[in-house]
């Protein structure tokens, strides 16, 4: 029993960053963002939601994956640090529709990721392998940030 409430609150983390920085999207992402010159890479808008809630639930597992083998503070620092900088991504990119500084911030939110995926290495290597995504995924929006920033 014990356990499901560690998998529920390690899923349901993640999901709610998302949604919380999903509400700074939705409120941009008809107007500000269609408006916006984009390189010739960039995805479809459909694709961000399925990609991100899928991030999020990896997450959630690879997180779940570390409280149940120890309560390591310092795990759970290097997560909501980079939950947190998530989520303030969001609030620079779409919310103050500020590329710019957006794309400072994702570099910071690259660091904190990678820095989370070694030490989650010494924990358990499969939840730093369930991070290869996310990494990769933002690594891709950062190079996507970069040209929107360069384009506008």
């Amino acid at each position: 029993m014990k356990n499901i409430w560690k998998f529920t609150i390690s899923i349901l983390l993640p999901l709610l960053v998302g949604f919380i920085g999903g509400i700074f999207t939705a409120s941009s992402v008809s107007v500000w963002y269609v408006g916006l010159s984009k390189p010739a890479f960039n995805p479809p808008s459909w694709i961000f939601g399925p990609v991100w809630t899928i991030l999020y639930l990896m997450m959630g597992i690879s997180l779940y994956l570390i409280w149940i083998k120890k309560f390591d503070k310092k795990a759970l620092t290097f997560i909501g640090i980079q939950l947190i900088l998530n989520l303030l991504w969001s609030l620079i990119f779409f919310g103050m529709k500020m590329p710019g500084l957006a794309f400072i911030e994702i570099v910071l939110l690259l660091i904190a990721i990678l820095f989370t995926m070694i030490y989650f290495y010494r924990i358990n290597k499969v939840s730093t392998y369930l991070l290869i995504p996310y990494i990769l995924w933002v690594s891709f929006a950062a190079v996507l940030n970069y040209f929107i920033f360069l384009l506008n």
